[in-house]
This record gives structure tokens, C-alpha cells and sequence, in this order.
């Protein structure tokens, strides 16, 4: 199967080295197989022919049939475009072409009929079809054995080498007839039977050629199925193995550094949400594997100090933690945090950042390998590989989404033994994408605020209120309340009118004028020692309005800010606007969210603006931000390797995913090891495609 499928797509006839070299820079098609995963994005009834007369502006597409005359270059002294015309028996429309002018010459002959594909366009009130999909009428008429034809997306550097839409699909055609006996099915009978799926090999010819419309969706279902089947596959596969093959830390002790915290230290009880994901992690600890847990909570679900138990679990068994935050101003603020309430007892803390003396990163190397420094926090300095424990037992990741699957392998590497690793995230995470994205790992959530936190309360603006907001920001800081205010940019942009943090600093400071009120900014271009200084200002209340960019959007624990400010909101996506707002509210003072417009708002800002309005439900954003922006878009899941679907997709597919996921957990369950006779064509299939992935070869 392998051999002819994984053939460079240079040798399919009617490609060779020019036409392979951009199909492999446009489209990442190198083999055939790439090339028969290529799917159609939509196709069309070529079984309807138009005529010139009928052709209209409301025309998303046309189809026309006649003979093209009147080819010619036009423009001097160099050409800039060509032009021909083809008339039918009801009149005679323009074709125009701005690239690819060799190849037109050598495809049209003058006088011969074409049927000719593309959308219409009024110029000077004449319609015209720029870069059109040709064919001879002759070569149309052999393929009227389907009469789904399939178009494909493709690039004006393509087209300019005679790869358009149509052109592709002859490649496709082509190649089916080349390796249909090659393409093998990848799930046993049993499954094709009880689902009623079609053949792998009908899948494909369907897919790209459908001889009609229920064999169309057949397909469909069928791909669809396959893909999701799959990934899905993939993640129990290798959490079972690390189950039964991967020896994790036993901690089976809850001694003094537990204790001494949890009765003497502890600020505060724990919600009955963090006391039920405290005991299964506790559970997965004391089993003797390792533990891979994400860990859900909404901002301010107290995510920190449950982290902060785990790792004292760990000291109390003899091993070291460390915890991994994105930047450096998060990774400060557990620093800050954790010494905090650690202070009263004898646990040694530390935090390496890439601003780190030289000085001080010697000490902390050596009191890691002596083993005297307990907790390590820190950024990606921490993956260093100077970066060496005596005996390190737990990896908490913050904000997982910002890490790589390479860095998470990364700590692995860091005992003997692999140290159990707690990823945590306050983007909560839609259950299909989650399901996707972490199918490999338990998950537990915490959905439980702390008591007396009071939802914030949030409104939408645009600039006409803006003497308003003013007058209400004065009226919070003289009760004592401060202010963030957070800007998309830090100077002036050419290309988006927004405002920018410096003139915003300008403005603030002329309407809150120095010594009444003390205003100060940070941003990500400001030196570590400067933020650390400005948001030292904030923190102790020397200053009562922090001006920012989105460095602030996670991790800033400022209990007494009461009141956030975002500027020109629409321009911000729905996760990161949670985020944001999550900067207030954290204390027991009512707190606000004011989320300041222009005056024009697309479909999609109204919606992410009303959707801030309505709810402080983090799922429920998580949702609509996931329905209006696609999971290719939120963030951290292009670096994951895993949401790259072909052809299925996981908002409007989710019932499919759903199917898949419980097929695959059938299967994993009943044979994890896939040793069973029905079962050796999935293993198979799964053991190319962990062949074939780099980033799951990391995780395995």
C-alpha cells in the first residue's frame, strides 16, 4: 500500500519537477496520497448548461458552452492582460486572463467549442469571466459519467502553470484509476457492516468524482468518520500504554509540608470543586503511573493554590517540583504568590526567567542538583539543559495552550522516571475541542468560584459615552478601587486606526492629571526591569490606573482593581476578552468590565461583544468563540499537530466526532494492546501514522 501511495507526486503523469515543485510550495502535496487526500471544497452540477443570455449578476457561478474567437494579448508597450470571447447561439461574452498567458495561447484554439466554468463580472455594463475554467467540449462530454464535478482550491501561481481547479481534478481523476487497487481498507468489516460504510477505496473515487449525491455523502461520512476515528484512536491508544507501560513517582505520603499548610497556612477553605480534583489527582499519584491531568478552571477558580498542594504532596514524598509559566510577568506573580504563603515555612522556592542573573542562575543550578531547592517557577528556562533536578516528581504547566507537545517531552526527560505532569488552563476549553485536543490526557475541572466573588459586570460602549466612563473612573478611584485600562497596540499603526497605548497615556494623563491621580503603563516591549517596576507601582497602590497591552491577559492577581477598560474591544477575540476581564473581580468588591467601540461593528464584533455582555460563563464563551472563529483559529491549536483535518470538522461534525470517540474507546477497551484478529488492520493503520508523526513520536 505504502510504495505506489508515497510515489513523489512528480511522477504522476501531466506533473513532472516544475508543476511538482509548486504544488509541494502552494498546497504541501508531495505524494500521491497527498494528492488523493487533497479534497474538493465544493462541487458543481455540470450537468446544467447556461447560455449567454441567461447570465446575471446573482450568477455565483456560470456555466457556458461555445465557440472562443478573438484571442489576444492587450497593453503596451507590454502586455498586461488577455482577452478572447466565446459566443453561444444567444449572444457572445468576454474572457479575461491577467496571468498565464503561455499557457492560454497553447490551450485555446480559435474556432473550437469549449465549455467554459467561472463567475460573471460587470465592467462598463458588460459581463465578463476573469480567469475562467476551460475545457474542450469534446473532453467534457467524456466525463459526464459524473455529474458532481468536483472544484478545488488553488493558488494564481498554480493556475499560472495550468493547475487550475479543473486541471487538478484530471489529476485526481487520473491518479484513481493508477492506485485504485492500492488503496486498502483501514477498518476491519465489522465496523463497515454496523455503521453501513462504504469501501475505502469508494470513499475516495466518491469524494473527488461522485457518481451521484447519496454516494456523495456516503463519502463524506465515511472520511469524516475515518479521521476523527482515528485521532481519537491515537490519544487512548497512548494514554492506555502510558497507563500500563509508563511507571510514574508513587506518592503515597501526605506529611508535614501537606499538613502544616493546609491547617496552619491556609488563607482560606477550599471550595467543594477544589477539595473533588485535589483527591483524583491525589488518586492518579498513588497508583504508581504516571499522571498526564489537565486541570480546567475558570480565572480566579483558584487553580494556584490546589497547584501549590500537589507540589507539597510531592515534597512530603522526597521529590522536587516545578511549575511552568508562559512570561515572565505570570511566572513572577506565582513567585510572588506561592512565597507568599510559603513564607511562614522552611520550603526552598526559586524562580528562573530568561532575565535571570548569571550570578543567581549558578546558585539555582546547584541547589537544584543538591536537592535543597524544593519548588522551581519559571518560564521556558526551565527546558534548559543546565536546568538539572536531584529528583524532580511533578511538572505543573500554566497556560498549556502556550507550550508546544516538544516542550511538554521535554520535562519528561528531566528524571529517570518520567515526573507526572499537571497542564493547567483558565481558556476554557469547548468539549469538542478538548475531546480533540487533550483526548490523551484525564481531565478534571474546577467550575466552582470562591464564595463572596461577585460576577463582573459588564457593558459595551462606543465613543460617544466616553465622558461617561471618565466620570465613573474617577468616582471608583475615589473609593479606593483601581483602574486597568488595556490597548490593542503600543504606537501608532499606519494600517489600523485604533488607540494605541502612547497616545492613550497622553490622553489618561490629561484627564487624570498628576498629583491628583498617579497613572503608569506596561507593555511587552518594555525592559523585565521596567514592567517589574511599573507593575510594583500598581500592585503596592502608589499609582491607581495601569495602562497596558494584552501582556496583562493572563496570570495579574491585583485583588483591589475593580474596574477594567478595553479599548476598541472589537478588535480582540472572546477568549482573550475573558481573559482580560478575569484581571478584576478577584476581590470581594463589585467589579467592572467596560468594553469601549467605534461606531461600525462587524456581524461577528456585535455577537463577541453581546456574548461578553450576557454571560461570565467561561464554557459558554468557549462555545461561541470556537462557532465564529474554528478551531484552526483558537489558540494554541495549530502548534499542537492535531486539529490539521483534511476533511472532517469538529463544530459541524461533532456528532460524527462523537461517534468515533466512543468507537475507538469500544475498541481500546476491550483490546488495548490491538492484538485481536478483527483488530489487526486498525493497528496497522496506527502504527503508520505514529510512524509518520513526529509530534506523537514525542508524546510516546
Amino acid at each position: 500500500m505504502e510504495n505506489i501511495l508515497q510515489n513523489p507526486i512528480v511522477y504522476l503523469k501531466g506533473v513532472g519537477p516544475k508543476r511538482g515543485e509548486l504544488l509541494k510550495k502552494e498546497l504541501n502535496i508531495t505524494t500521491y496520497e497527498d494528492l488523493l487526500s487533497y479534497y474538493p471544497f465544493r462541487y458543481v452540477d455540470r450537468s446544467k448548461i447556461s447560455t449567454v443570455k441567461d447570465v446575471n449578476e446573482e450568477m455565483a457561478y456560470v456555466q457556458l458552452r461555445g465557440k472562443i474567437f478573438g484571442l489576444q494579448s492587450v497593453g503596451s508597450p507590454k502586455p498586461n492582460r488577455m482577452v478572447a470571447y466565446l459566443r453561444d447561439s444567444t449572444g457572445m461574452i468576454e474572457l479575461l486572463w491577467f496571468q498565464g498567458f503561455k499557457w492560454i495561447k497553447e490551450k485555446i484554439r480559435e474556432g473550437n467549442e469549449y465549455v467554459v466554468f467561472g463567475k460573471p463580472s460587470v465592467f462598463n455594463n458588460n459581463f465578463s469571466i476573469v480567469h475562467p475554467e476551460l475545457e474542450e467540449a469534446v473532453e467534457f462530454d467524456k466525463n459526464t459519467n459524473s455529474v458532481f464535478h468536483p472544484i478545488y482550491s488553488t493558488t494564481e501561481k498554480l493556475k499560472s502553470v495550468g493547475l487550475d481547479a479543473r486541471n487538478i481534478g484530471k489529476l485526481t481523476r487520473q491518479l484513481i484509476s493508477v492506485v485504485e487497487n492500492e488503496i486498502f481498507e483501514t477498518f476491519p468489516s465489522g465496523i463497515l457492516t454496523d455503521l453501513k460504510m462504504i469501501s475505502r477505496k469508494d470513499a475516495i473515487a466518491n469524494i473527488h468524482w461522485p457518481k451521484d449525491e447519496s454516494l456523495l455523502e456516503s463519502a463524506r461520512y465515511r472520511l469524516k468518520f475515518e479521521e476523527f476515528f482515528y485521532i481519537q484512536l491515537q490519544l487512548l491508544y497512548l494514554k492506555t500504554y502510558r497507563h500500563r507501560a509508563v511507571a510514574g513517582h508513587f506518592f503515597k505520603n501526605v506529611g508535614d509540608y501537606f499538613n502544616e499548610f493546609y491547617f496552619n497556612h491556609l488563607p482560606f477553605e477550599l471550595t467543594a470543586a477544589q477539595k473533588k480534583v485535589i483527591r483524583e489527582i491525589r488518586a492518579d499519584l498513588g497508583n504508581g503511573r504516571q499522571m498526564n491531568r489537565l486541570l480546567q478552571g475558570d480565572v480566579g477558580s483558584g487553580k494556584t493554590v490546589v497547584s501549590l498542594l500537589i507540589m507539597l504532596l510531592a515534597l512530603d514524598n522526597g521529590y522536587q517540583a516545578c511549575m511552568m509559566a508562559p512570561t515572565e510577568i505570570l511566572a513572577s506573580q506565582h513567585f510572588e504568590t506561592i512565597g507568599r504563603l510559603l513564607q511562614p515555612m522552611d520550603v526552598g522556592i526559586a524562580l528562573l526567567t530568561g532575565s535571570t542573573k548569571t550570578s543567581v542562575r549558578k546558585t539555582i543550578f546547584s541547589r537544584l542538583r543538591e536537592g535543597t531547592l524544593h519548588i522551581l517557577i519559571g518560564t521556558h528556562a526551565v527546558l534548559e539543559n543546565q536546568v538539572v533536578f536531584k529528583n524532580l516528581g511533578i511538572v505543573i504547566i500554566d497556560e498549556q495552550h502556550r507550550f508546544g507537545v516538544a516542550q511538554r517531552a521535554t520535562m519528561w526527560g528531566k528524571n529517570t522516571i518520567p515526573p507526572h505532569i499537571l497542564v493547567m488552563t483558565a481558556t476554557p476549553i469547548p468539549r469538542t475541542l478538548a475531546m480533540t485536543l487533550y483526548g490523551d490526557l484525564d481531565v478534571s475541572v474546577i467550575d466552582e468560584l470562591p464564595p463572596g466573588r461577585k460576577p463582573v459586570k459588564t457593558y459595551s460602549y462606543n465613543e460617544s459615552k466616553r465622558p461617561e466612563v471618565y466620570r465613573f473612573i474617577k468616582k471608583m478611584i475615589a473609593g479606593g478601587n483601581q483602574v486597568f485600562i488595556v490597548y490593542p497596540l503600543i504606537s501608532e499603526s499606519e494600517t489600523l486606526d485604533l488607540q494605541h497605548l502612547e497616545e492613550g497615556y497622553e490622553n489618561i494623563c490629561q484627564v487624570f492629571p498628576y498629583p491628583e491621580y498617579s497613572v503608569t503603563y506596561v507593555h511587552g516591549k518594555m525592559r523585565p526591569d521596567e514592567k517589574e517596576l511599573a507593575m510594583q507601582k500598581f500592585l503596592n497602590r502608589h499609582s491607581q490606573i495601569l495602562l497596558s497591552t494584552t501582556v496583562i491577559e493572563v496570570g495579574v492577581d491585583v485583588p483591589q482593581a475593580s474596574v477594567m477598560i478595553i479599548e476598541n474591544a472589537e478588535r480582540f477575540g472572546l477568549s482573550q476578552l475573558h481573559q482580560l476581564r478575569g484581571r478584576v473581580g478577584r476581590g470581594a468588591e463589585q467589579s467592572y468590565c467596560i468594553l469601549m467601540t467605534g461606531t461600525k461593528l462587524t456581524r461577528e464584533a456585535r455577537m463577541r461583544l453581546d456574548t461578553m455582555v450576557q454571560t461570565n460563563n467561561g464554557f459558554e464563551i468557549a462555545e461561541v468563540d470556537l462557532k465564529l472563529r474554528g478551531p484552526g483559529d483558537i489558540q494554541g491549536t495549530r502548534q499542537s499537530g492535531i486539529i490539521n483535518l483534511k476533511i472532517a470538522d469538529i463544530i459541524k461534525d461533532e456528532k460524527i466526532l462523537r461517534e468515533a470517540r466512543q468507537m475507538a474507546t469500544q475498541i481500546v477497551s476491550e483490546d488495548p494492546e490491538l492484538i485481536l484478529k478483527q483488530n489487526v488492520i486498525i493497528k496497522q493503520r496506527l502504527s503508520e501514522i505514529l510512524r509518520n508523526n513526529e509530534e506523537w513520536a514525542l508524546i510516546s
